[in-house]
């Protein structure tokens, strides 16, 4: 539950979170600790794992991991530590029969066993069949691979009860596609006030005017909560207000969809069945970088794709920079006092209660009482 209000909205209002969730470290590193550590978190396309060997390495907060495709075909993540002295096993990616770490020798099979480590077998009480990676648990959702270092943690149908068979209907072909381009964005602000801006659309009509009018309807826009996911639903801009040519006949010419994953992933699927997606990854409490994904039919580009990806960047996702690091420096100004959220009970385009969920699920993760 997000906090009342204590600046001008009365005792049943709703507020906003005080400027130290945004700008205190020691909170940061707590969200590292509680949040990130324990919370499905993107690691790549399942794409990119192709064949047998194939392997990408990733960052999930502070640990190092990296998702490979073992030879019974799984996908498999492990923390990219050698158990013999830490040093990294993979950079980037790549494919190998084997994970040999860099520093020693020691060479690991694709199920993560110990397979051979230099001089092991002429030290007294060497066992290497009992020494193994560690692993991470593994779920892949609509084609994208995704990792919780929680070993209890609840499977992502629960988390998000029902999105992956929601986008699914709304976008068939998802499992057949795959990268097309990735364009990572640096913003000057702490991860939460660039989800945030993420998921309300209150802002839209008077900072994305080239989305507001040439992706969506703004006025049918609405954001609904389920698990912890946030549902985005509008229905299309009129055809003649396009920013990109759609075939009014084609069903996937019918809205705009987005599900938001908390706490660091989305799924956007504009109107004519363009999927892209969001994926926050937080440097510290004053730094994010928000990659953003285009996806299409066996990852082929096409000119459709390249003229949305650079209208995007140049419109939506500009405007969105300046409008996050403003918050930012208003929220270390020293003069913030958080106000009222807006909330119509009714939920649509003009109410922030997207925005008092996030607030919830933070509180609830951290152990803090509204």
């Amino acid at each position: 539950m997000a906090a009342r209000a204590e600046v001008g909205g009365g005792r049943d209002a709703v507020s906003a979170l005080d400027a130290r969730w945004y700008t205190d470290p020691e909170v940061f590193a707590r969200e590292e600790r509680e949040i990130f550590a324990k919370t499905w978190q993107f690691a790549c396309h399942a794409s990119r794992l192709g064949t047998t060997g194939d392997f990408v390495a990733f960052p999930v907060g502070r640990v190092g991991l990296f998702a490979v495709r073992d030879r019974t075909g799984a996908i498999r993540c492990f923390h990219n530590v050698c158990r013999h002295r830490a040093h990294e096993l993979v950079e980037g990616s790549g494919s190998r029969p084997f994970i040999v770490c860099p520093y020693h020798g020691w060479r690991y099979g694709l199920d993560g066993g110990l397979r051979s480590a230099p001089g092991g077998d002429r030290t007294p009480g060497f066992d290497g069949g009992r020494i193994r990676l560690r692993e991470a648990r593994t779920e892949i959702f609509c084609g994208f691979v995704f990792v919780n270092l929680d070993a209890d943690a609840e499977p992502m149908a629960a988390w998000y009860p029902g999105a992956e068979e929601e986008l699914r209907a709304f976008l068939p072909e998802i499992d057949g596609l795959a990268p097309v381009a990735e364009f990572p964005v640096e913003e000057a602000c702490n991860w939460k006030v660039s989800v945030e801006n993420y998921s309300e659309c209150y802002h839209c009509k008077l900072r994305h005017p080239a989305f507001s009018s040439g992706v969506i309807d703004p006025d049918g826009y609405d954001v609904r909560s389920r698990g912890h996911c946030l549902r985005h639903a509008a229905a299309p801009a009129r055809p003649s207000g396009m920013a990109y040519a759609i075939d009014a006949a084609d069903a996937r010419a019918s809205g705009y969809g987005s599900w938001f994953l908390w706490p660091a992933f989305s799924f956007q699927v504009y109107p004519g069945g363009v999927l892209n997606t969001y994926h926050w990854r937080a440097g510290d409490h004053r730094n994010v970088t928000v990659r953003r994904g285009w996806y299409a039919p066996g990852g082929e580009a096409s000119e459709r794709i390249e003229a949305l990806a650079r209208r995007d960047l140049d419109t939506t996702v500009a405007e969105d920079v300046a409008i996050v690091e403003s918050v930012q420096r208003g929220l270390e100004s020293g003069s913030y006092e958080p106000g009222p959220l807006v909330i119509d009970p009714e939920g649509g385009v003009m109410s922030e209660h997207s925005v008092a969920a996030l607030h919830g699920w933070l509180r609830e993760a951290l152990g803090v009482a509204p």
